[in-house]
């Protein structure tokens, strides 16, 4: 088994329970780790036997632009489904980070992981 990850993936959506969230947005950062059996891989070099990276980007993509959810957690989790239903790994790991979040103080990012 293996470990592919993307990591990093920056997109721009609408999730947060503050109105502002909703209506102007923010920045998000997604990694993503998908279980894998690459040993077909490994013995063809051919893309169809692993998964494909542009794929992977394109549902995360269109995930978080189709759907907009109050809590970073509830994103996570389904997206983490959303994965695992589209690839069928057997483990799937995201990690969503909401840039420059709406809290008092400086702090970066907030980051949720969920892993199934």
């Amino acid at each position: 088994m293996a470990t592919i990850r993307l990591v990093n993936m920056t997109f721009y959506g609408f999730h947060g329970v503050a109105a502002a969230e909703k209506e102007t947005g923010r920045r998000y950062e997604v990694d993503c780790e998908l279980e894998a059996d690459i040993s077909k891989a490994v013995s063809s070099d051919h893309l169809e036997d692993t998964f494909n990276y542009v794929t992977i980007y394109k549902i995360v993509e269109e995930f978080l632009e189709r759907h907009r959810y109050n809590l970073l957690e509830t994103l996570a989790e389904r997206l983490r489904q959303e994965l695992q239903r589209h690839t069928g790994s057997p483990r799937v790991t995201v990690r969503v980070r909401k840039k420059i979040p709406p809290v008092p103080g400086n702090i970066d990012y907030i980051e949720v992981e969920t892993s199934g």
